[in-house]
């Protein structure tokens, strides 16, 4: 009896499968059972919440300020690119959200940015849009009732 080389393949693969899953889970098992775990896995928690609260607040230009907007967009692209070249996705995806916020034409930079960025690196750009224009506005000086009633004037 003769066996067709499909099944010796898929054979092959179902116990590569097996050995493979297998070997994770002795070494999860391994993993767990080591009594620093608990106490690493802490300290690296802690340590990542830390970090994430130290990232420098961006400053805005003044949105008036044509010339330090458009100053401040490209230096936000030129950052947020080399951060991503670098393998720092949090902080690149940071970069390209305030250029994508004091932007002109929002809609056309997404565009451009979805088919020149990775699927996923996209989506997480997408995903931290919302939190941006919150830190935005803070940033903008809040109009004092003067200047509102000279523009009504006029």
């Amino acid at each position: 009896m003769m066996v067709s080389p499909k099944a010796v393949i898929g054979i092959c693969a179902g116990v590569s499968a097996t050995l493979f899953l297998g070997y994770c889970i002795y070494f999860d098992v391994q993993r767990h059972k080591d009594p620093d775990f608990k106490k690493k896995l802490r300290q690296r928690r802690r340590a990542k919440k830390q970090t994430c609260h130290k990232r420098p607040h961006t400053v805005f230009p003044d949105m008036k300020d044509h010339e330090a907007v458009q100053q401040f967009f490209l230096q936000e692209i030129q950052l947020g690119e080399e951060l991503l070249a670098a393998g720092d996705l949090e902080s690149g995806v940071d970069h390209l959200g305030n250029a994508v916020a004091v932007c002109g034409q929002p809609n056309d930079l997404l565009q451009v940015l979805q088919q020149t960025l990775q699927p996923q690196v996209f989506h997480l750009l997408i995903q931290r849009l919302p939190s941006v224009a919150p830190r935005l506005m803070k940033a903008q000086p809040a109009p004092n009732s003067s200047s509102l009633q000279e523009e009504d004037v006029e």
